[in-house]
């Protein structure tokens, strides 16, 4: 296939990038470098079939040829990166989602949605199952990245209804592993970093919060498994092994062997108490399971933090 991946340079979409070209498919990466960085996808550029695009899909999305599939991973997905960003995150998700949805219909391609675990806000179900409507706060801090979202979501069943666009989404759970930011705010990369440094690692609350963490591995062979498939979704991927994030502070001093101590912070406004997937649905459509536990998904991680950091 040919393949347009929106968001090609950031964590998660390097990685779909590496595995497409893997298993034979040419793709067109779509990036406008402002959370993503060519440093993820440099080691593609030598290869058959690969090209970057420096662009912002908030404008009109373009590209010469024939398309299959679009994968419309461009969003700032961290919350650190998405309350700095407000606007640009609402835009993504509204009118950078239209314009792709706008790109798979024009090109008569599959369109899969990065949708992601905060369209079900701070939960009063739990497990979460693809059926929930969530518990939101649409004019909190986060409905930025969380309301984004929500539409997208309805933007694409739309686009499926109106116009026959064959389209897939994938609801994303806490994903974690190589060619994270150590900068980017999300609670592993801070933790491991700290670690690493001999820092104090700061948890915010009590550190009963849990959250569910998925090795970036699983988490793409689940969303290609998706892709693939004949179902539409919503589909959750994740990996319902849930923590609390003063475990995940603990087992991360453990893996690094650091002497860093824990300090408590207020907890962030809108902060979801629990979040853990109900994979149920993958399990039986998709015939996908995590198979990385924590703590090797953490030391592989560790790893390539301290060569970076170096």
């Amino acid at each position: 296939m040919r393949v347009v991946v929106t968001g090609g340079a950031g964590f998660l979409g390097s990685h779909l990038c590496e595995r497409l070209l893997d298993r034979g498919d040419e793709v067109v990466a779509v990036d406008n470098l402002v959370t993503g960085s060519p440093d993820n996808v440099a080691h593609l550029f030598g290869r058959p079939g690969f090209s970057l695009v420096r662009h912002n899909v908030s404008n009109y999305v373009h590209v010469s040829g024939a398309v299959d599939a679009v994968l419309h991973f461009a969003s700032p997905a961290s919350p650190k990166d998405y309350l700095e960003l407000p606007i640009p995150t609402l835009k993504v998700g509204s009118i950078g989602t239209m314009n792709c949805l706008g790109l798979a219909k024009d090109k008569g391609a599959r369109f899969l949605l990065a949708s992601t675990s905060e369209v079900y806000g701070d939960p009063q179900v739990h497990p979460q199952t693809e059926d929930y409507w969530g518990h939101v706060n649409p004019i909190g801090p986060r409905g930025v990245y969380d309301e984004a979202k929500r539409f997208a979501e309805a933007m694409t069943m739309a686009y499926h209804r109106f116009h026959g666009v064959d389209v897939r989404i994938v609801r994303i759970f806490n994903t974690y592993g190589e060619r994270m930011r150590p900068d980017d705010g999300r609670v592993v990369s801070n933790f491991l970093v700290q670690a690493l440094r001999g820092a104090p690692i700061t948890v915010y609350g009590e550190g009963s919060q849990t959250r569910s963490f998925c090795y970036v591995a699983d988490e793409v062979t689940g969303i290609l498994a998706l892709l693939d498939s004949d179902c539409v979704g919503p589909v959750n991927i994740g990996n319902p092994a849930e923590f609390t994030v003063a475990e995940l502070a603990r087992l991360v001093i453990d893996v690094t062997g650091s002497a860093s101590q824990v300090v408590f912070r207020p907890l962030p406004e809108d902060d979801p108490t629990q979040r853990r997937p109900d994979i149920t649905l993958a399990q039986e459509r998709l015939g996908w399971t995590p198979q990385v536990p924590l703590a090797e998904g953490l030391r592989r991680t560790a790893d390539w933090f301290v060569a970076r950091l170096a």
